[in-house]
């Protein structure tokens, strides 16, 4: 079972800010009330897709989202708007209860909208995502959210095909180009973690 003070106390020794909530509603909420008349970017995520937060940002913010392309525009353009905006959500694959978190990207957009040269950063993260230690949210970041992220796009790779681990393929459908693994806050960068205490996305 997820610690999430644990956590939280971790997450705020490391700099960040932190919400926790006791449902994804509470937490979709939350965010829509803070999240109001700015540009804001997504992060490919089935979390934020879960918390329906397109749909609810939209009425009241310019939203840019690679998973809801608007007409004429489609992922890598989107993705490229989604790294200027003022605001930039997305979530993590993995998250240590000593206060580390742990993404895998295969084009890149998600971590580095998540880095850098926003007015404010939102990590929307899921108990499900959290591993005791550092080692275990890597290995929980490669074989199980890899895998499955995979599978939803319909990629041929191993990990997708056998929805059991990752293989260290050298197929071109492969989504594990990079990982990063985030320390603590990044400098001179206002970033907030919303804790869930239910199970959301990968």
């Amino acid at each position: 079972m997820a610690d999430i003070e644990k956590t939280a106390e971790a997450l705020r020794e490391k700099g960040y800010e932190v919400s926790c909530f006791a449902s994804g509603e509470a937490a979709a909420q939350y965010l829509d009330g803070e999240i109001d008349g700015y540009t804001v970017g997504f992060g490919d995520s089935e979390t934020l897709l879960a918390l329906e937060m397109y749909d609810r940002l939209a009425r009241h913010n310019n939203v840019h989202d690679p998973m809801h392309c608007r007409e004429g525009k489609g992922f890598y353009a989107t993705a490229r708007d989604c790294l200027t905006t003022e605001i930039f959500l997305t979530s993590v694959n993995g998250l240590a209860e000593t206060g580390e978190m742990v993404n895998i990207d295969g084009t890149g957009n998600r971590v580095a909208g998540s880095l850098y040269g926003h007015r404010k950063v939102y990590f929307v993260v899921g108990r499900n995502k959290i591993a005791p230690t550092l080692e275990e949210a890597k290995r929980r970041a490669r074989n199980v959210a890899a895998p499955m992220n995979a599978a939803r796009h319909n990629y041929k790779t191993p990990c997708a095909v056998r929805q059991d681990r990752c293989y260290h393929c050298k197929s071109p459908d492969r989504i594990c180009s990079a990982q990063v693994i985030y320390w603590k806050k990044m400098n001179h960068m206002d970033m907030e973690v919303v804790l869930i205490d239910e199970d959301l996305g990968f």
